[in-house]
This record gives structure tokens, sequence and C-alpha cells, in this order.
């Protein structure tokens, strides 16, 4: 970085910038979430739930959608190197994710074939 050109006030809207797109991110990750929160919190045949998507899917997806602005963010100022580590630990969340089953329906709410 320049220490020439960099002024406090430019650092200071660059700061700015950041937290507006992680927090944006992190609205998106939310947004992902919420249809899958809301059949599985609510209880579906008998009461059922399932609680793995809130205490494993919401923090996985908010952080997940933070990572995700963050690296566009530093994609878009010309950073390649984190943003592709970004990128990076996406992919691994990503991975975590499916591996756990964090956007699992309650069991009733799925297809249970042609017995039902």
């Amino acid at each position: 970085m320049d220490t020439e050109r960099t002024t406090p006030r430019r650092e200071a809207l660059t700061g700015t910038a950041g937290l507006l797109t992680a927090a944006l991110g992190a609205l998106a990750g939310l947004a992902v979430w919420l249809p899958y929160g809301r059949s599985s919190l609510s209880g579906a045949f008998e009461s059922e739930r399932n609680t793995d998507v809130l205490f494993l899917g919401l923090p996985l997806l908010l952080l997940g959608g933070i990572l995700t602005g963050l690296a566009a963010f530093t994609a878009v100022r010309g950073r390649w190197r984190t943003a592709l580590g970004l990128a990076a630990a996406v992919a691994g969340l990503a991975a975590l994710g499916y591996g756990l089953d964090v956007l699992a329906e309650p069991q009733a709410a799925r297809d249970c074939g042609s017995p039902c």
C-alpha cells in the first residue's frame, strides 16, 4: 500500500466500505438460511424439529456470507491472494456444512416414499 497516496480519510472510507460489504454478506447468509430455518424450527409432523439448522446452519451461513462479501471486496480492490484465501475459506465452510447436513429439513417434511 502506498503511504504517499493513502490518507486517513481514504482509509476510513475503505474500512467503512469493507464493513458494509461484510454486513450485506451476513444479511445474504441470513436470507439463504431463513427458508430452511423456518421449516425446521416450526416443526413438521408431530412437532418434530431439527435444531441443527439453528445451532450449526445459521452460524455457518452467516460466516459464509461475510467471507463471500469480503472476498468480493478484496478482489475488487485488487488483492488477489487475500481474495483467493477467503474463497478457499468459503469453500471449506461449504464442505463442512454439506458434510454436517446443516440445512436438513425435519424427517417428516421429507418425502417418505411410496408407503406414505
